[in-house]
């Protein structure tokens, strides 16, 4: 399986500091046997939502993006990702989540990512930090196979 990480970062991305939650998703999307290449860096608002939908039209059946899911005026990945997505799959950003808040991360419940399809590309956002790269490769963890070969039509 194929899949890619998209970090959503203006600092990260204008070489204000190096990102750090794009190199521990990759690593951890690598032990979980998938195909992936360094994460790429993008700013947030336009660059993020070309490399998403030239991504989209590539053959990756995962992507996840990192960062931008916050209330700053420009965490904008939600709102670059839903145009993308044909079927929402809530429950994946609820469990990210609710992960978060049940381990003392009351911020948790800030971010605004979602999780959906794009045509048969699963989408993931998390929120951009290496503690929630972490997190979320727990909760994805157990999820991903299953998701997957339900997504290239396997049975129940």
């Amino acid at each position: 399986m194929k899949a890619k990480v998209i970090v959503a970062s203006h600092r990260a991305s204008n070489g204000i500091y190096a990102d750090r939650s794009g190199p521990l998703l990759v690593e951890g999307l690598r032990a979980l046997d998938f195909e992936i290449e360094a994460a790429e860096v993008v700013d947030d608002g336009g660059p993020l939502s070309t490399a998403l939908r030239l991504a989209t039209e590539s053959d990756y059946q995962l992507i996840i993006t990192c960062g931008g899911t916050g209330l700053s005026p420009t965490d904008l990945t939600p709102e670059m990702t839903a145009p993308l997505l044909t079927r929402l799959i809530p429950g994946i950003s609820e469990a990210l989540r609710l992960y978060g808040i049940n381990h003392d991360i009351a911020n948790a419940a800030l971010s605004r990512g979602v999780a959906g399809l794009a045509g048969s590309t699963l989408i993931i956002n998390i929120a951009g930090s290496p503690g929630a790269a972490r997190d979320a490769l727990v909760v994805l963890a157990p999820l991903l196979p299953h998701a997957l070969a339900q997504i290239a039509g396997g049975d129940h």
